[in-house]
């Protein structure tokens, strides 16, 4: 069975190894058939402590590495973060 993955943002950064990641998805209404954001919060390991608040990640199905921890941060270079460089 394949590893779900996941797009969002960091709103934390504040643990060790560790970010808060959002992700937003679309849902219909059922009765007035408008779109909502609906959005989750997920703890995700991050071994080197790269990503900042702000930087959009990719977040991956993992085996628990704590209580509430159960996604890792994708670091491959279609998921590093989408921040300009500075010439």
């Amino acid at each position: 069975m394949p590893r779900r993955v996941m797009q969002g943002v960091v709103v934390s950064d504040a643990a060790d190894k560790t970010v808060v990641v959002r992700v937003d998805r679309r849902v219909q209404h059922p009765m007035y058939k408008k779109y909502m954001v609906r959005s989750k919060k997920f703890m995700a390991h991050d071994e080197a402590n790269r990503f900042k608040v702000g930087d959009v990640v990719r977040i991956r199905e993992c085996r628990p590495l704590s209580k509430r921890k159960r996604w890792e941060v994708v670091t491959d270079a279609e998921a590093a973060p989408t921040t300009p460089t500075q010439a």
